[in-house]
């Protein structure tokens, strides 16, 4: 597929996810959705890649929000079927295996924050705003914010984001949990990389059943939860990529993990 908002490449096992749409602030539109639906499953289905990056175009924003044109045309049927294509692709970025670091670096806004919270960690640049305005709009959170944001902040914090509908700066980000680090412009994506880094050298299906265990263990009492990650543990343990870990642990030497 050709994209027309959506920039992919990829490198040294990691896919770089761009949206590309500067002079919008990369504003979320139907199209873009899809080309982003379509990217994570080409990265899903390539072998190769261990890691994705998201980030969104020029120095203004990660993605500012949704398209509000589109938005303005909603009705009572219409509006739940566009929120419900929207949590379909920020279901499929949260749970299809591989770890997704956002790069925040500007506006993080409505479904802009939302694809952040879908994403595996965040990372943010000082300058990045972040927030929930959609009350200002007439509506509330449709991709997942108002799910998703209590998960990770509690359900204090998410309320004051939802219910003000104010930004928050990076840094006050970062003291609630919203984003995992904060960095300077140029030390964005270099450090996401870094951390990518860390997690391609690791045993790959290892690293999936991890997430999984922590994302689906979320939705469950802790007692389902840990059943949950006793039988994934009792999976990783059938893999030769567990044997090759162990053996090379004991042996003192580096593991070359097959993701078998």
């Amino acid at each position: 597929m050709n994209f027309e908002n959506v920039l992919l490449e990829k490198k040294n096992a990691i896919a770089y996810v761009t949206v590309n749409r500067p002079k919008v602030l990369n504003a979320l539109n139907t199209a873009t959705m899809a080309e982003l639906g379509v990217a994570f499953s080409e990265i899903k289905n390539d072998p190769s890649i261990r890691v994705a990056i998201l980030t969104g175009a020029g120095e203004k924003a990660f993605i500012a929000g949704a398209d509000i044109g589109e938005l303005a045309k909603q009705d009572a049927v219409s509006g739940k079927e566009f929120a419900q294509r929207g949590q379909a692709v920020f279901d499929l970025i949260e749970n299809f295996g591989k770890p997704v670091i956002a790069c925040i670096n500007g506006f993080a806004l409505g479904g802009g924050c939302e694809l952040a919270l879908a994403c595996t960690m965040r990372l943010a640049n000082d300058n990045a705003k972040l927030g929930q305005p959609e009350v200002k709009l007439g509506i509330i959170p449709g991709y997942g914010g108002s799910q998703r944001l209590p998960r990770l902040v509690g359900k204090g914090l998410a309320m004051q984001m939802v219910l003000a509908g104010e930004m928050i700066t990076a840094q006050e980000a970062h003291r609630i949990g919203l984003v995992n680090e904060v960095t300077s412009a140029a030390e964005l994506i270099p450090r996401a990389e870094a951390i990518a880094a860390k997690i391609i050298a690791n045993a790959p299906l290892a690293v999936q059943y991890a997430m999984e265990a922590v994302n689906k263990g979320m939705e469950m009492t802790l007692a389902e939860g840990l059943h949950l990650e006793a039988a994934l543990f009792g999976v990783c343990c059938a893999t030769l990529d567990k044997s090759e870990g162990t053996a090379a642990f004991l042996e003192k030497r580096p593991a070359a993990f097959k993701g078998k």
